[in-house]
């Protein structure tokens, strides 16, 4: 960062000179060869150039013969002050005459926003007063504080001793006071203040908040309060009327960006803001932007770029707030929070899956499918949530598979939801008896999978019970496919009284196993419909297993079902 100039002589020959444009910036002033940020502030301009000039007398109003406000040529406005002014056009403005005491007039210079002060000139156009205050405000105008003042009767005029030649002998910067303006051989005067001045030797701008704080000004405010016609009266009145007439206010310093721009530019108000880089924003760069606030806001110095950091969110959120405890526990590194984390992921920088969901090891931690759906089976597994790294599910006992989907060998399927597998029994086989033949005890869940609605209460008929229902959806059919519509659930009728299952008019049921089949002949078959027997599972229906089942019967048709 370039230094402050403090070294600089506010006379008559170098105000124009420390204001020229100096050599050539680089192509980025806030980011070195290798685009790391440092810090950068904006050149050394003259604030007050064009701005407007709130004069609290000016001449022409009345008119008179030297002075005419209606008539350009004979005009003498404020704004000749801080104008770039022209041979052909008066130079100087003028006061109306002023006839009685106090004889004060003041000269107030808004410069849109804040700079940092460097000095500030003015230039009068006949012998300048005896007594000058020099004024700033830092909110626009509604507070002022003095910044300088200037008097061959400090202690009469303002209650203070001559500035000391070495500065003041306090630890900050303060208002002192200066001899009063010096008269130069064509007449005219200059009051030249410098911020150097009134600070002690050696304090630095970057490690000193106090004199951030004393350099910093949105307005400033020059007051006249006596003319040299006085001399060193006080309160006499004055006996021949006297026009205060001066010309080139000028205010040096830098737009402030906290050391976070280079340049300042106008919005589309036409407001003057800084042109803000490493992640800040606001007409100073005053903050970090909404989603820079990994660390605190600070002001960039000539060693630290202090810029604001984004936060760590992997692409899946929008937004972070800075938590400062977290900021302390990671010595001072880390401080941002991720807010609403999308495509499923969790955690402070949304670093991982939430629940139901475990990390694709195929894919980046930044991308949008990192997280893979558990797809845990409702039946088998013992939870929703899987593994975060592999995406096993936590299996029942004797089940197995990554979405635990089939009974584990050893194990055949019951008809219990709460242990779907069970331990197979030794069998003892005869020459009378048959072998078994080929099983489905790879899997709790039988070939037909349907949702149904009970109409009414069971109706016996023979061996069987009778319920009417309607097929609501179809997620897997048997050999003989089911249809939506109305249907029949037939179960045992030893099963149907002890309430196995156990099935009341108006409720909805999962219905896995079992099968659509054809009537059996006999008076004691069953009729065409739906079976509930051995080897089957009704479960109260759950609105939450509609998208799952719809992702196992996608798969299914994928040919991914039988995947473990």
């Amino acid at each position: 960062m370039p230094s402050w100039p403090w070294g600089l002589l506010l006379t008559a020959g170098t105000l124009s000179a420390a204001l020229s444009p100096g050599p050539p910036a680089s192509a980025d002033p806030c980011h070195d060869e290798g685009g790391a940020p440092r810090g950068c502030v904006p050149g050394l301009v003259n604030a007050a150039l064009g701005r407007e000039v709130l004069a609290s007398s000016t001449c022409g109003r009345p008119p008179t013969r030297a002075c005419d406000a209606s008539d350009p040529r004979r005009a003498h406005p404020a704004a000749l002050l801080t104008s770039t002014g022209g041979t052909a056009s008066p130079v100087c403005w003028h006061s109306d005459w002023l006839t009685q005491v106090p004889l004060n007039v003041t000269l107030t210079v808004p410069l849109g926003k804040a700079f940092e002060l460097v000095f500030v000139s003015l230039r009068f156009c006949s012998t300048p007063p005896t007594s000058v205050a020099l004024l700033k405000s830092q909110d626009h105008g509604r507070s002022w504080a003095p910044l300088g003042f200037f008097s061959s009767r400090c202690g009469l005029d303002y209650g203070r001793q001559p500035a000391p030649a070495d500065g003041p002998a306090g630890p900050g910067p303060e208002a002192l006071c200066f001899p009063e303006p010096q008269a130069q051989p064509d007449g005219g005067g200059l009051l030249a203040f410098s911020v150097q001045d009134s600070s002690p030797p050696g304090l630095d701008l970057d490690s000193s908040p106090v004199l951030q704080d004393w350099v910093t000004a949105t307005d400033i405010r020059v007051v006249l309060t006596r003319p040299a016609m006085l001399g060193n009266t006080r309160d006499s009145p004055a006996i021949v009327p006297y026009s205060y007439s001066a010309t080139e206010l000028q205010v040096g310093g830098r737009c402030k960006c906290n050391g976070h721009a280079s340049r300042c530019l106008l919005d589309t108000q036409g407001h003057l803001i800084c042109d803000c880089q490493h992640g800040t924003e606001g007409p100073d760069c005053g903050r970090c932007k909404p989603f820079y606030c990994d660390r605190p806001w600070q002001r960039a110095t000539a060693r630290e770029a202090h810029a604001c950091l984004a936060c760590s969110c992997n692409g899946h959120a929008r937004r972070c707030r800075f938590n400062m405890e977290l900021y302390r526990l990671s010595g001072r590194r880390s401080g941002g929070v991720c807010l609403n984390c999308r495509h499923n992921t969790a955690g402070r920088h949304c670093h991982y899956c939430r629940e139901g969901f475990y990390r694709d090891p195929g894919r980046a931690p930044s991308d949008r499918r990192a997280c893979r759906a558990c797809d845990c089976h409702p039946v088998g597994a013992a939870g929703k949530t899987c593994n975060q790294t592999t995406g096993q599910c936590p299996c029942k006992d004797g089940v197995t598979g990554l979405t635990c989907n089939r009974c584990a060998p050893g194990f055949q399927q019951s008809r219990s939801p709460v242990a779907p597998c069970v331990s197979r029994s030794p069998t003892t086989f005869s020459p009378e008896t048959p072998v078994p033949g080929p099983t489905e005890d790879s899997s709790p869940v039988e070939p037909q999978a349907v949702q149904v609605a009970v109409g009414a209460r069971g109706e016996a008929r023979g061996s069987w019970t009778r319920f009417p229902v309607a097929v609501l959806a179809v997620f897997r059919s048997g050999e003989e496919r089911a249809r939506r519509g109305s249907s029949a659930l037939w179960v045992p009728a030893r099963d149907a009284a002890c309430g196995c299952p156990r099935l009341l008019p108006g409720r909805r049921y999962l219905l896995l196993g079992g099968g659509s089949g054809t009537a059996v002949a006999g008076p004691g078959g069953r009729g065409p419909g739906l079976s509930a027997a051995r080897g089957s599972l009704v479960l109260p229906w759950r609105d939450a297993w509609t998208r799952r089942l719809r992702r196992l019967q996608r798969r299914e048709r994928r040919g991914r079902c039988g995947a473990a």
